[in-house]
């Protein structure tokens, strides 16, 4: 079954590009040129995954992702952007997106991030008989599932976007082991962000403040001071 994802673009010219290129890529692409019908399309047609213009006519794309993760609609979201500002890109993080891309962007490299994208956001099924439906990491209050994109504090749901799973379920996997910005940017997004750990630091604060009872004082993801992060299990939970 064909990735069907979703272009909010108003530049026509950059909308019927990516159009082409993703369906040679072999995806089904849904067009939408302002921010509102773009996001009506998103809640209508749940897309494997959009790419979401910032700059858009009636509601611009931070307001689109924003109202998107309100909604509880766990969408990867590449925010297209053609200022190549950090305030943006961090604002963008900071609402909801997984990934951005600054233009101008080749057709080649829309394909590889979506790509990547997919193939760390999919839900991975095709191992059950390796990893079982039901494998579980438990640390006192904390359950988390992979397998099935679901993990509980107290026996109470949390949502996480799926960037924000993948890392959490990262860290987890490498338990007590200091992992550094630049590794982390490499396993969780696979690819080179030429140093910019930014968008590492954006996604832990985003955990922390779902699964520690203090974000100021976490117990779980502990910072490592000039090099990067640790998940620890507290002797006392």
């Amino acid at each position: 079954m064909l990735k069907t994802i979703l272009v909010v673009e108003d530049e026509v010219s950059i909308a019927t590009l990516l159009k082409y290129n993703l369906e040679r890529a072999g995806y089904e692409v849904l067009l939408a040129h302002d921010g509102k019908i773009g996001l009506e399309m998103a809640i209508e047609h749940s897309p494997d995954l959009i790419l979401l213009d910032l700059m858009l006519p009636t509601m611009d794309g931070m307001e689109v992702c924003k109202e998107l993760r309100s909604q509880k609609r766990n969408i990867p979201i590449i925010m297209l952007t053609a200022r190549d500002d950090e305030f943006d890109k961090v604002l963008g993080l900071e609402l909801g997106a997984d990934d951005y891309m600054t233009k101008p962007f080749s057709p080649r490299e829309v394909i590889a991030r979506v790509k990547a994208v997919l193939r760390r956001f999919t839900p991975v099924l095709q191992h059950e008989e390796e990893e079982p439906e039901n494998v579980v990491y438990h640390f006192g209050k904390l359950q988390v599932y992979p397998n099935r994109f679901e993990a509980f504090l107290e026996e109470e749901s949390l949502e996480f976007t799926p960037k924000e799973f993948e890392l959490l379920v990262y860290l987890l996997e490498n338990k007590n082991r200091v992992l550094t910005r630049d590794q982390l940017l490499s396993a969780v997004w696979n690819y080179d962000f030429a140093g910019d750990t930014r968008i590492v630091d954006v996604h832990i604060s985003h955990l922390r403040d779902k699964i520690e009872e203090s974000s100021r004082k976490p117990k779980f993801i502990k910072t490592i001071r000039g090099i990067g992060y640790k998940f620890e299990e507290p002797k006392s939970l």
